[in-house]
C-alpha cells in the first residue's frame, strides 16, 4: 500500500469521503486548478467534482478564487487544516465526554458486574484502563500478562500514576512489584493464571487469563468488590514482604507454619484442627 492509500485511510478515519481525500490531496501536488483539471487529474468524476469541492470548502479545507470567467481552487495550509481539526475534534470529544457522563451518571449501577471473554480482549480492556488511570493501579499478575501492558503502564507512570502489588515471574520488571515468595508451588496447586487490576480504585477486573479465547474475567465499579480485591493484594504483599524480611530459621518456621494453616483451610478435618490450635 503507497504513501496515499495510507493518508487516506487515516482522513477517511476522520470522516472524510475518498472523493474529499483524492481532490483535497491533489491540490497539496499542483494548485490552482479549475474543477475540470482537478477531476482529470483526481479521477474523480466531473458529475461529481463541484459537489466535492462545495464539501471542502464546507470544511475550510479549500478556498475559491474567482479569475475572469474561470474559478481556481486552492487547498488550505495543511497546518491550518490540521490545528483546526485538532481543535473541532477537541470540542467535539468534550461535549460527548460531558454529556455522555451525565446521562451515564443518571442510570448507572456501579454494583453491575461485566464478564470479559477471550484474553486478547481482556488484555485490550486492561489497556484502555490503565490509559485513563489518574492515581493508583494495584495488581496481582503474571509475567506473561504483564509484557502486554508494558506500554501502557510506562506511560501511566510517566504521568505519576503509582504501581503497588504482586507479580509471579522471574524477573520483576518494576521495583514497585513485589514477587511472590513460592511461584512453582503456586503453580503446582492452581494450575491457572489468575489476574487481578484495581485502577483509580474505581474499576476493578478480576478472573482466569491462562486459558486463551476461554478466559474470562469480571469486570466492575461494585465498591464492594473493590475493597475486596485491595484486601487481596494487600495481604499477599503483607504474606510475602514479611517472609522476605526474616532469616533462615524464622523463615523455615513461618512457611512451616503458613502450610498447616493452609491445610486447615483445605484439608484438615475439625477434629485435627482443633488439636493444631491446642498445639500452637
Amino acid at each position: 500500500m503507497n504513501q496515499d492509500h495510507l493518508i487516506m485511510n487515516d482522513m477517511k478515519k476522520l470522516g472524510f469521503s475518498e472523493y474529499e481525500c483524492k481532490a483535497y490531496l491533489k491540490l497539496l501536488e499542483d494548485f490552482p486548478l479549475n474543477g475540470y483539471a482537478l477531476s482529470k487529474n483526481s479521477g474523480i468524476p466531473r458529475s461529481r467534482i463541484y459537489e466535492v469541492l462545495k464539501n471542502l470548502m464546507d470544511k475550510q479545507m479549500v478556498f475559491e478564487q474567482a479569475q475572469e470567467k474561470n474559478k481556481l481552487y486552492y487547498p488550505v495550509e495543511p497546518d491550518i487544516f490540521i490545528n483546526k481539526l485538532k481543535a473541532d475534534y477537541k470540542e467535539a470529544f468534550t461535549n460527548i465526554s460531558q454529556f455522555a457522563e451525565r446521562r451515564y451518571k443518571e442510570k448507572k449501577q456501579n454494583d453491575k458486574l461485566v464478564v470479559i471473554k477471550g484474553r486478547q480482549n481482556i488484555i485490550s480492556f486492561l489497556n484502555l484502563l490503565i490509559k485513563g488511570a489518574q492515581k493508583r493501579i494495584a495488581v496481582s499478575i503474571w509475567e506473561e500478562e504483564i509484557t502486554q501492558l508494558t506500554q501502557e503502564l510506562d506511560m501511566a507512570l510517566k504521568r505519576g500514576v503509582v504501581l503497588r502489588g504482586i507479580y509471579f515471574g522471574e524477573k520483576v520488571p518494576y521495583d514497585m512489584l513485589v514477587p511472590h515468595r513460592r511461584i512453582k508451588r503456586y503453580m503446582a496447586e492452581k494450575k491457572e493464571r489468575y489476574l487481578s487490576i484495581i485502577i483509580d480504585n474505581a474499576h476493578a477486573i478480576s478472573g482466569i487469563v491462562s486459558r486463551q479465547e476461554d478466559s474470562k474475567v469480571t469486570y466492575t465499579r461494585d465498591e464492594g468488590f473493590i475493597e475486596i480485591s485491595e484486601d487481596y493484594i494487600a495481604h499477599d504483599l503483607v504474606v510475602n514482604m514479611y517472609s522476605a524480611s526474616l532469616d533462615e530459621t524464622a523463615y523455615i518456621a513461618y512457611e512451616e507454619f503458613a502450610d498447616n494453616v493452609h491445610k486447615y483451610y483445605f484439608h484438615y478435618t475439625d477434629e485435627e484442627f482443633l488439636t493444631y490450635k491446642k498445639l500452637r
